[in-house]
C-alpha cells in the first residue's frame, strides 16, 4: 500500500517538474523574442540616426563649399575692380601728364584753354593698341586714327571724368587714316577751326607725338582743333604731322552721310 502511495507521489512530482520546466522554457523563449525585438529596434534607430547624421554632414559640407565658392567669386571681383581702377588712373594720368607738360611750356595764358580742351579728349584702348581721340559732338561722336583700330574687335573709351565706355565704329577713311566712333552719353566736345583751303593735307608740328597720343587733337591758342595727330618722322627730332582740320571734317561728314544719312559737322 505504501509502495503504491509512493509511486503515485512520484508521478505527481514528475508532472510538476515537467510543468515547471515547460514554464521556464516558455519564459526563456519569450525573453529571447523580446530581446531580439528590442535589439532590432535599437539597430533600426541607430541606422536612422546614422543616416540623419550623414545627411546633416552632407548639407554642412555643401553649404560650406557654396560659401567658399561665393567668397572666391567676391575676391576675384574685388581683384578685377582694383585692376580696372589702376588702369583708369594710368589712362587719365597719361593724358594729364601730357597736358601738364604742354601747360608748363606755354605759360599761364594758354593754361585755361588747355583745361577746357582736356574735357573733350579721351583715351582709346583696344585689344591690340592704345591711343587718343577727341569728341566732336555733344552726343558722343569722336575721331581718332583708323590705323589704331586695325585688327581690333573691342574698343573702350576712357573719358575725362574717368568713365569707361564701350565704343562702336561708325566708319573710317583708310586713305586719310580717320575713324569715326560713337559712345552713348552727353559730353563736352572740341570745335574745328576753319583751315586754309589751299593748305596741303598735313600740318607740320613740333609738338611731341608719341604712340600713346596718336589720334589726339592738335589745338591752336583759341582752343580750336586744327588737326589730328597722325605720325612723326623717326629720324627727326619733334617733327610730327597732323591731318589738317578741313580734311578731317570732310572725311567725318562723308562717313556720317554714308552710314547715318546726315552730316554731323558744319
Amino acid at each position: 500500500m505504501r509502495n503504491q502511495e509512493e509511486a503515485g507521489r512520484h508521478v505527481v512530482l514528475r508532472k510538476h517538474h515537467k510543468w515547471m520546466i515547460g514554464g521556464i522554457s516558455a519564459v526563456v523563449v519569450i525573453y529571447m523574442i523580446v530581446s531580439i525585438i528590442i535589439m532590432s529596434g535599437l539597430a533600426v534607430k541607430q541606422t536612422s540616426d546614422s543616416n540623419k547624421l550623414a545627411n546633416e554632414i552632407n548639407k554642412l559640407q555643401a553649404d560650406t563649399q557654396s560659401k567658399l565658392n561665393e567668397l572666391t567669386e567676391n575676391l576675384l571681383l574685388v581683384k578685377e575692380d582694383i585692376r580696372q581702377t589702376k588702369e583708369n588712373l594710368t589712362d587719365i594720368g597719361a593724358i594729364r601728364e601730357e597736358f601738364d607738360l604742354l601747360k608748363a611750356s606755354t605759360g599761364e595764358d594758354f593754361s585755361s584753354i588747355i583745361e577746357d580742351s582736356l574735357k573733350g579728349v579721351v583715351t582709346i584702348k583696344t585689344n591690340v593698341a592704345q591711343g587718343t581721340g577727341f569728341l566732336i559732338s555733344s552726343d558722343g561722336y569722336l575721331v581718332t586714327n583708323a590705323h589704331m583700330l586695325s585688327g581690333a574687335n573691342e574698343v573702350q573709351i576712357t573719358t575725362f571724368d574717368e568713365k569707361k565706355i564701350p565704343a562702336e565704329l561708325a566708319g573710317y577713311n583708310a586713305e586719310l587714316d580717320i575713324a569715326l566712333l560713337k559712345i552713348n552719353g552727353d559730353y563736352s566736345f572740341l570745335e574745328f577751326r576753319q583751315g586754309i583751303n589751299e593748305l596741303n593735307a598735313y600740318v607740320q608740328t613740333d609738338a611731341a607725338l608719341n604712340p600713346g597720343n596718336s589720334g589726339g587733337p592738335l589745338i591752336n591758342k583759341n582752343g580750336k582743333v586744327i588737326g589730328i595727330n597722325n605720325f612723326k618722322l623717326g629720324s627727326g627730332e619733334s617733327l610730327g604731322f597732323a591731318l589738317e582740320s578741313n580734311y578731317i571734317k570732310d572725311a567725318v561728314n562723308a562717313i556720317s552721310l554714308e552710314k547715318l544719312g546726315k552730316e554731323i559737322l558744319e
